[in-house]
């Protein structure tokens, strides 16, 4: 999870608008079939799930600050697998320990479309508990056997699919001495059951950060890679509020977030020649 502070509703709407720029000219042609048309349908589809990553990133602060209200003993029994899933328009966190191949739950909470959180203690279904937490388990499992020393602390989001199996991503925390952070992330598909690993997609360069300040402009390194990655468009999103813009310069594209009181936050995309 996150640092404490306000979190990002999701409610706010946002408009994704695109250009294609040159950077050798100051006009802008608005991109209509053109060779950018499939950079556009995949930069939206990325803009999708990161919204749904902040979405879910919601959930899990507003729901462990309730579980760091309750006891100490209960507390004492909860392991690292934590997780959240959405129902209609229900979201759903739960909190317990993984183990002997089975899910203990010790907190179950239910968030509503107006972000109303409550505890409840009615029962999930046990497929539900042990596939998203091995999945968990697994995830981290694979992210430790990546070849270079990672010592940062990473944020686990999770998610089925629409064919069942299972979606883990691992995303760059905020530090604790408070460090906006990117340049890796790490995305695992597991089957069904959480247990065999389908799909993986690893990404690290050098590690960076910017402490967050609402009058600067800051550049993301992405020099690596023809196109913005999930993880990049994530960080834009996530700080946006934390930075006066930010900007992810790729090999084959410049893309920025911008801000209007009317128009609310849009994308702007320059291609390089």
């Amino acid at each position: 999870m996150l640092p404490r502070y306000t979190p990002f509703f999701m409610k706010q709407l946002f408009t994704t608008i695109v250009l294609a720029i040159s950077v050798n000219a100051f006009c802008q042609t608005e991109v209509t079939k053109t060779p950018y048309d499939e950079f556009i349908k995949t930069f939206n589809s990325k803009m999708d799930t990161v919204a749904w990553l902040c979405e879910y990133d919601n959930i899990a602060w507003w729901t462990s600050d309730s579980v760091y209200a309750t006891s100490k003993e209960e507390q004492a029994k909860l392991g690292a697998e934590w997780f959240c899933f959405k129902i209609g328009d229900i979201w759903h966190a739960v909190y317990g320990k993984y183990s002997s191949q089975n899910y203990d739950m010790v907190y179950h909470y239910e968030v509503d479309t107006n972000q109303f959180i409550k505890r409840v203690y009615t029962k999930i279904d046990s497929s539900i508990l042990n596939s998203y937490s091995r999945a968990i388990v697994n995830g981290n499992k694979a992210l430790d056997e990546y070849p270079d020393s990672i010592k940062i602390r990473f944020n686990q989001y999770i998610r089925r699919n629409s064919d069942n199996s299972m979606s883990v991503w691992f995303l760059p925390a905020f530090t604790r001495n408070g460090i906006a952070v990117y340049g890796g992330e790490f995305y695992y598909i597991f089957d069904p059951s959480g247990n065999n690993l389908i799909l993986k997609s690893e990404y690290s360069q050098e590690y960076k950060g910017f402490k967050p300040d609402t009058k600067k402009e800051i550049w993301l390194d992405y020099s690596g890679k023809d196109e913005p990655t999930l993880g990049s468009i994530f960080f834009i999103w996530y700080y946006r509020k934390y930075f006066d813009r930010i900007i992810v310069d790729t090999k084959k594209f410049k893309s920025t977030l911008f801000h209007d009181e009317e128009k609310g936050y849009y994308w702007v995309h320059a291609a390089k020649d």
